[in-house]
């Protein structure tokens, strides 16, 4: 809303004013953090500009500004442009830090991008509520079967075979790899390091070898490009901005001299060929109907290119800076040497690298101004010790960040239990020529909830609450029923009365159903179950997503953040389904049907919905949007089918259809409707 942007705004132009010290920055785990001094300063600023509600920062009425504030210094202190995104066409693009490509689309949650577009100026969009999400480890193991190829897999195999149960294996190269991996180079500042990456570059262009420079954000190979155009260096820049002749660019890497400044985006899917890409020059130069003369003349011109280069050395791969996952380092170094070419890679490094600094830097810059090394000025150190230290760096890096993605699979385990059951239910919906029984179980139980909330079991008339029961009827099923005559009645009991409000509720619905006709009354009460289902599971992922952020401070209490996460998130399920019962119970029994002017479309059309880049499981073939819109696809989903598997009574899905009455197969002792029927809700 305009409000809320016009925050976002105000509160930006705040965070410049506060000095380094009042803030605290841990770069290794991306977070800042306001310190005492800071909040006194911020809160000033507040109350200067009329933003503080009365009170406090942190009392309880501007607990809604805290969140603007917190989100402020992070868009400014650990979002930066050119590095994490970039602005396009009026609009604040991600980056994706391990390919350098942009990711359209693709927002950032809690506010966070709206923080960066207030920070940037441009217009602030509107926060996106999540509609469904699934982690990539649950989405794939949905499928029976799972198989990759990588060149970069063996950094990676303790993850695949945790995670996936998927071991690793290295296949031996065709023709042995020729490339040259030398030792990486050190220095002590970045000007001292770049001057070093122009010389080799200068070197290596004099020679005509191609280089292809790896980078690590935009903004770096725009600042090693202006260095390049000063030394008069004919060179092609490849980034998230500059994109489009991306393939043509890295087609054309391996011709002699050629010059490539590329960030992590360098080539994926493209081949860098020696002395160039005939096809890629063909198409580019000769057009549609070329002269077969011209092709040939191409072929022999990348023939002799290729033989000058290969003379030079083949391609050389220079790293700017290690990255903070080895699988990207090898990735770039990857791209020389292919199909036994010869080739050669080199890593420039210095201390003032974010990898370097984060993770290695105080050692390092202790070796580096060591007085017996005695490095002068320009001088690098080159060491097999130093490349297996930065290693480990990487490796530690590495190893925070699968904690990480393991840490978040615990917890999107809970939930993925009853994304299953929501799903599945849905799915059972759609298929469905109607829901009239699953619609009038669920009014039946609704009204039973509310006998039981009023009337205590086993009670006299005179202790039960009529009016409240009254009051609910109204308001769930729309009847104005003599509540408190029925009391009053000889030998009445609770069971009688549950009788006599479901039957009037049966009455009232089927009276409905008369007079909108059975085929327009089964197909609205459709829409509107999968409405209120959708609207109901939107709002609980919102509840679990709160959750999921304060739940780790139970640890102070010495509590297991993950048992209390299980305990409240499946409390939270509960809720929600009584809840879903409620709203659709409620909404059936007091719609109001007027004719239209236009007759009823023969199937109504869907709303369209806002698909979040964020969710494979909203994307694609056997999508659920999909499904919304087309519900002969449901069985094409290249799902895990249990229908075939054991029974087994700790996994519903292998269960089958089970009577709402019969022993529920868990063993509980219970009905399957007051079990786990009851979380299905199932009709």
């Amino acid at each position: 809303s305009e409000s809320a942007a016009e925050l976002y705004t105000a509160v930006d132009k705040l965070i410049p004013n506060l000095k380094k010290e009042e803030y605290e920055i841990d770069e290794k785990h991306k977070s800042v953090a306001l310190t005492d001094d800071g909040m006194e300063h911020i809160e000033q600023l507040l109350d200067q500009n009329n933003l503080l509600g009365g009170g406090g920062l942190y009392d309880i009425q501007n607990v809604a500004l805290v969140h603007h504030v917190n989100q402020a210094l992070r868009a400014h202190k650990l979002f930066h442009l050119d590095k994490d995104y970039i602005i396009k066409d009026g609009k604040v693009v991600l980056i994706d830090e391990f390919t350098g490509r942009m990711m359209d689309g693709r927002r950032l949650s809690e506010g966070l991008h709206q923080a960066i577009e207030a920070k940037e100026r441009v217009d602030i969009q509107n926060e996106n509520q999540t509609l469904a999400s699934i982690t990539f480890q649950n989405y794939f193991r949905m499928y029976p079967k799972l198989a990759g190829m990588t060149g970069t897999g063996m950094t990676e195999a303790a993850e695949f075979a945790q995670i996936y149960k998927l071991g690793v294996i290295s296949i031996p190269t065709h023709v042995s790899v020729a490339r040259i991996d030398n030792q990486d180079k050190i220095y002590k500042s970045l000007s001292e390091k770049e001057d070093a990456i122009v010389d080799l570059i200068k070197e290596c262009y004099g020679r005509k070898q191609p280089v292809l420079v790896g980078t690590v954000s935009i903004e770096k190979s725009e600042v090693l490009s202006e260095r390049l155009k000063k030394e008069k260096i004919p060179h092609n820049v490849l980034n998230a901005r500059h994109h489009e002749r991306e393939a043509y660019i890295v087609g054309q890497a391996g011709r002699p001299g050629a010059v490539t400044i590329a960030t992590n985006m360098a080539g994926r899917g493209t081949d860098i060929k020696l002395g160039g890409n005939a096809e890629m020059r063909i198409a580019e130069e000769l057009g549609e109907n070329p002269d077969q003369k011209a092709i040939d003349k191409i072929h022999e011109e990348i023939e002799r290119d290729k033989k000058t280069v290969m003379e030079a050395g083949g391609l050389y791969i220079i790293g700017t800076e290690r990255h903070e996952s080895r699988r990207i380092d090898n990735q770039l170094r990857g791209r020389s040497g292919r199909q036994g070419d010869p080739g050669a890679s080199m890593f420039f490094l210095s201390v003032e690298d974010d990898l370097m600094r984060i993770f290695a830097g105080d050692k390092l810059e202790a070796l580096l101004g060591n007085a017996r090394i005695g490095l002068q000025e320009g001088e690098a150190l080159e060491h097999p010790l130093i490349s297996k230290m930065l290693e480990r760096a990487q490796a530690k890096v590495e190893g925070m960040h699968f904690e990480i993605r393991k840490n978040l699979l615990k917890f999107d385990d809970v939930m993925n239990d009853q994304r299953k059951v929501i799903y599945e239910q849905r799915r059972e919906i759609m298929e469905a020529q109607s829901v009239e029984d699953l619609v009038r179980d669920m009014r039946h139980e609704v009204i039973e909830d509310t006998i039981r909330a009023t009337i205590p079991h086993g009670s006299y008339a005179e202790q039960w609450d009529t009016d409240a029961l009254h009051t609910e009827c109204q308001r769930l099923l729309g009847l104005d029923l003599p509540i408190d005559e029925w009391a009053k009645e000889e030998g009445i009991a609770d069971a009688e009365l549950l009788e006599r409000i479901t039957e009037e509720s049966d009455k009232k619905i089927a009276a409905k159903v008369a007079d909108t006709g059975s085929d327009l009354w089964r197909r609205m009460e459709k829409s509107i179950v999968l409405q209120l289902l959708d609207q109901q599971w939107k709002e609980h992922l919102l509840q679990l997503d709160h959750l999921r952020q304060g739940i780790n401070l139970r640890a102070f209490g010495q509590k297991d953040p993950l048992n209390e996460y299980k305990t409240e998130a499946f409390a939270a399920f509960e809720l929600m389904i009584d809840q879903m019962r409620e709203s659709i119970t409620q909404t059936l029994s007091l719609v109001e049907i007027r004719a239209a002017d236009t007759p009823f479309p023969p199937r109504r059309q869907q709303e369209e919905f806002h698909e979040s880049r964020d969710d494979p499981a909203l994307e694609g073939e056997g999508s659920i949007m999909q499904d919304m819109q087309n519900s002969k696809n449901v069985r094409q989903m290249p799902l895990r089918n249990r229908s075939d598997a054991p029974f087994d009574k700790n996994d519903p899905e292998t269960w089958g259809k089970t009577q709402r009455n019969a022993p529920c197969p868990c063993g509980s002792g219970k009905k399957f409707k007051h079990c786990h029927g009851q979380l299905a809700g199932h009709g």
